[in-house]
């Protein structure tokens, strides 16, 4: 039967032939969709990425210039700090200087009440004697 009649077994081998090669076509197009489709993916996750990686540049440089003016604030405490330190020193030679001012006082208050004391009693033994 092959034998019998060649031409129509070529043509149904050349049908079978075309539609296996219209097959591979469609698999071969249909990877090659599924393979562009992940590259897509791919390259969409990696656009995200880079954007992502952008903006926490972006905000890293933010925290650099902000850390530049504190360390900028922080110098100028410190030369107000510096000028403040000379009126501290006094202050605490004024207060040293109270101190002692005040014990001063203490000891003439106990000598002015002894003194009153003695005025006293002899202004007491001076009326009596009169």
């Amino acid at each position: 039967m092959a034998s019998a009649n060649p031409a129509a077994a070529e043509a149904d081998a050349a049908a079978h032939r075309d539609e296996l090669a219209e097959s591979l076509a469609d698999l071969f197009t249909n990877v090659s969709l599924m393979v562009r489709g992940e590259l897509q993916g791919t390259n969409n996750q990696l656009a995200l990425l880079e954007k992502m990686n952008d903006r926490v540049a972006q905000e890293y440089s933010n925290y650099g210039d902000v850390a530049a003016g504190l360390r900028v604030f922080v110098e100028q405490l410190n030369e107000k700090n510096q000028g403040f330190e000379e009126y501290v020193s006094q202050i605490d030679a004024i207060d040293q200087q109270v101190t002692e001012f005040e014990a001063v006082v203490s000891m003439l208050d106990k000598h002015v009440g002894l003194l009153e004391k003695k005025v006293k009693s002899a202004y007491h033994i001076s009326s009596s004697t009169q």
